[in-house]
């Protein structure tokens, strides 16, 4: 893993290998990202530069740093796995992002209030299959994570059922990953 391009383009990250099962680490393939990334760039008018960005589930972190290394001011990450956060830790410190980054560790269904400035753009990557997105994209709602007009891509391989105050405005499969870019309507 590494990131595809910005300030850190090429900046190698901690391997998980093929993903951690037990961890469930599953990390967003370098061509997914960089497939993702130039969607966003091209049909969403750069919501990068300037972004606060939240990443739920974020795993390894790949998809914050990605977003940080292009020109996003903030990435908060929510994650509670063990074995995840040493990894995420170890990313922020590589791409020596200390200074724009926060982690919250806590269970992503069940985050606390927000204690700043609502995300304007939001990576939801839960574990696949297990219905975990829907309850956590509703309690980040919730608890202030998320602003008006913001967008979330959402990554999973099941059907999905965006939670009130939410609407899906396009989706894009990459072998047994579908991305869903949502939007939360000011």
């Amino acid at each position: 893993m590494r990131i595809i391009a910005g300030k850190h383009r090429g900046r190698a990250l901690a391997s998980v290998g093929k993903g951690d099962a037990a961890a469930h680490l599953r990390p967003t393939s370098d061509r997914v990202r960089e497939s993702l990334f130039n969607v966003l760039a091209g049909g969403y008018g750069d919501p990068v530069t300037g972004a606060r960005v939240l990443d739920i589930f974020a795993g390894t972190g790949a998809l914050g740093l990605e977003a940080l290394s292009r020109g996003a001011t903030t990435v908060s990450f929510i994650e509670d796995g063990r074995k995840a956060l040493g990894i995420l830790r170890e990313n922020i410190a590589l791409c020596r992002a200390e200074g724009e980054t926060r982690i919250f560790k806590t269970d992503a269904r069940r985050p606390c209030e927000n204690p700043g400035a609502p995300h304007d753009l939001v990576f939801l990557d839960p574990p696949y299959g297990k219905g975990l997105g829907e309850a956590a994209l509703a309690a980040a709602l919730a608890g202030g994570w998320i602003a008006e007009g913001a967008l979330i891509v959402w990554e999973e391989s099941a059907g999905i059922i965006p939670p009130e105050g939410v609407q899906l405005i396009e989706e894009r499969k990459y072998g047994d990953t579908v991305i869903r870019f949502l939007e939360r309507p000011s």
